[in-house]
This record gives structure tokens, sequence and C-alpha cells, in this order.
């Protein structure tokens, strides 16, 4: 009993379980530059100029391509430490231009889930990719 309340069963799958939130978050962060790319760079710049980005069009599509090629890298975890800096920090751009004025909740636009990107990119760019990874079974990362 002491061992399964204690968790020193679950060390054994830290491998695992980075793989496990390398994909989630990827698919997260991937699908959603998907969409942008499918709505077309010219949407998503307007969008941003909404938010008075300056030269919106070159953040769209900086924005898009974080979003996909990092997801993917993620997913495969590839180069993961720096994909997780690139789309951490378009979490917290998110959070802090779109998000935080609307408050906590999701359910009302607020930064809520958005949080739970940035945490778990944190964890990803200290704790790297794991060994279910193309950082460690081709770059020796």
């Amino acid at each position: 009993m002491r061992h399964i309340i204690s968790g020193t069963w679950a060390a054994k799958w830290s491998d695992e379980v980075l793989l496990f939130l390398r994909i989630a978050t990827g698919l997260v962060f991937f699908t959603h530059g998907w969409q942008k790319w499918e709505a077309g760079v010219d949407l998503t710049a307007a969008f941003l100029n909404t938010l008075q980005y300056p030269v919106p069009e070159l953040f769209a599509v900086v924005l898009i391509a974080i979003e996909t090629i990092g997801g993917l890298a993620l997913i495969l975890g590839a180069y993961t430490r720096l994909a997780a800096k690139l789309t951490g920090l378009v979490a917290i751009l998110a959070i802090l231009t779109v998000h935080l004025s609307k408050g906590y909740s999701s359910t009302a636009g607020g930064y809520e889930y958005v949080l739970l990107l940035v945490a778990a990119c944190a964890v990803l760019l200290v704790m790297g990719a794991g060994k279910w990874s193309v950082d460690k079974k081709f770059l020796r990362m």
C-alpha cells in the first residue's frame, strides 16, 4: 500500500509519460496551426492586425509555422526543447494578447486552457523528449 501512496511505482513510466505529453501537446499546436493554414494566411494576419501586431502578415506566417512545424516536432520528439520554447512563447503571447482580459475560465475565452499548454511546454523544455523520441534515437540529444 505504501508503494501505491508514495508514487514510487510511477518513476519507471517517465519516458512513456513524456511521450504522451509530447504527442498531446504537439497535436494541439499542430492542429491549431493547420487550421490557420487552411483558413489562409490573410485571415490570420487580419486577426493579428486587430491585436495591433506590427507587420501582421509576417507574424501570421511565423505563427502558422511555429504552431504547425513546432507541433509536429513535439509529436516526433525532434528538437523538442527548441519546439517547446517556441510553442510555449506562442502560448504566452496568446495569453497576454487574447485571453488574459477575458479572465481565467476557458468557457469565457479565458487563459485556463492555454495556461496548461504553457505548463506542458515548460515541462518538455526542462525534461526533454524522453527516450521515445527522434532526439534520443537519431539526434543524440
